[in-house]
């Protein structure tokens, strides 16, 4: 067949009414349509949007009438820019494909931290599903989707900021829960000193002054606002559940009362003391305590040596086996520890194992506010809900208006890691909104342990496609 068959064939797929059109459309192509067309149907129905309807337009003329020119680079003479465009076209679908996925199914994780050590490990690769507790609608769309706020290499902003949707989230199965591992955006992480992400912006203000964190861009670096979906995520354990009352006296969590179950990984920090034989790494491999948890202590009066490590129950039952470990203790809090719980700097005399009790707010549930308490509150009622809170000889002001109560309009959770002496949560910032809840992990995909290369032990098979909760039942 000539070249300029081809070319007429071309132009008159490409021309003609919508009637025309239709009628050269091949069976194949119907039914590619029609599957497509009805799992957008159901999205849309599952979105509650009737407006999204309007997309089976686009997809019509994609798959059939192809009004305008989307396969237009197949026509391009030169190869080299065809192979470009063909490249280019199919990174396209995929990131589309990607972006979708992310947002409404799930997504990978890495574990950054030792806060939930024995139960999840840094360097565990997680698989956290959005369907569970319900997909957010993402609050700002316009974002690259394999990055959460910055793209490597250029280190710029991978999202644009507007425009900024409100918060809504679809059915799942079911609501957090006790005991679940939960991702979610970091709540204080709305303002950030790029240099410093640890602490936290507002822990660094506390300790240094909000003028010279602002005014030393060499030191703290540029500030920056994050939306709620472009925070950094966070993994944590939920123990306290809307409307709940919560209390943890000598690290033990309370709930209206009742003790918590604790996980059976959960871990504290103890003094070590041997008789001078140091801990071998082969036991400290044992043991899963990474290079970055092995401490030496200096204790005054103290002969041998002396550790400071994170330990479990069963973790302190095999250092009792050796005949060469003496004592083993574990360590209390200091005092000077309240200075740096939640609420900051309004020392109501909590530490990180002596803490509360403390009223979790539930959606539609009301509080009574005083001076006294609104430090507790004031961040969910400011930041989190967007009224404005003033306090103007001690009356309280919320949008202008002198008030003694406030109805919370979201469920907030409180979450803690299971490495509870290593372990920034909810003790140092607080409530964690519903809103910023992104899932919750269901596999761990694969393990690498940093301290060993791949060769030798850097990846841990025992735990590929294991669950990533074995404590909750």
């Amino acid at each position: 067949m000539s070249k300029d068959t081809n070319k007429a064939e071309e132009y008159v797929r490409q021309t003609g009414s919508l009637k025309q059109r239709l009628s050269r459309v091949k069976a194949t192509r119907w039914c590619r349509f029609g599957i497509v067309a009805a799992i957008y149907v159901l999205w849309t129905v599952w979105m509650g949007n009737p407006w999204l309807l309007l997309g089976l337009l686009l997809l019509g003329d994609i798959y059939l009438t192809q009004f305008l020119p989307w396969g237009a680079w197949k026509g391009i003479k030169n190869p080299l820019l065809r192979t470009i465009m063909s490249w280019i076209d199919a990174i396209v679908y995929a990131l589309v494909l990607v972006y979708f996925l992310f947002l409404f199914v799930g997504q990978n994780f890495q574990i950054p931290s030792s806060s939930l050590e024995k139960t999840l490990l840094t360097g565990d690769f997680l698989w956290v599903n959005k369907y569970t507790y319900g997909p957010r609608v993402p609050q700002t769309p316009l974002h690259f989707p394999l990055a959460q706020n910055t793209l490597p290499l250029l280190n710029c902003k991978s999202y644009i900021e507007k425009p900024q949707l409100k918060y809504h989230r679809l059915k799942g199965l079911r609501n957090v829960e006790r005991m679940d591992i939960v991702v979610f955006n970091f709540p204080t992480g709305d303002t950030v000193a790029l240099n410093c992400p640890n602490p936290d912006y507002y822990t660094l203000c506390y300790q240094y002054g909000r003028e010279a964190v602002r005014c030393n861009e060499a030191k703290f670096g540029k500030i920056v606002y994050r939306p709620v979906d472009r925070r950094d995520n966070y993994v944590k354990r939920c123990l306290g559940l809307p409307g709940e009352t919560i209390q943890i006296k000598d690290g033990i969590v309370y709930a209206n009362g009742k003790a918590v179950e604790q996980p059976a990984s959960v871990q504290y920090n103890y003094y070590v003391s041997t008789n001078g034989t140091p801990i071998s790494d082969e036991l400290f491999d044992e043991l899963g305590i990474s290079q970055e948890d092995r401490h030496i202590a200096a204790r005054m009066g103290m002969q041998g040596t002396q550790y400071v490590l994170p330990l479990t129950s069963d973790m302190v039952k095999r250092l009792q086996q050796e005949s060469w470990v003496g004592d083993i203790q574990r360590i209390q809090p200091a005092v000077d520890e309240a200075v740096y719980t939640f609420p900051l700097g309004k020392n109501y005399g909590w530490t990180h194992s002596n803490y509360g009790p403390l009223w979790v707010p539930k959606k539609g549930s009301t509080v009574e506010l005083t001076v006294e308490n609104l430090p507790l509150y004031e961040r969910c009622i400011r930041n989190y809900e967007g009224n404005t809170l003033q306090v103007q000889d001690g009356t309280i002001l919320i949008n202008g208006k002198a008030t003694t109560t406030y109805t919370f309009q979201m469920d907030y959770y409180w979450m803690m890691g299971d490495n509870r002496d290593n372990s920034s949560d909810s003790r140092y910032w607080g409530f964690v909104p519903e809103d910023h809840i992104v899932g919750t992990p269901s596999i761990i995909l694969i393990s690498f342990d940093k301290d060993h290369s791949l060769l030798d032990g850097g990846i841990r098979w025992n735990r590929i496609f294991k669950t990533p909760n074995p404590d909750k039942r």
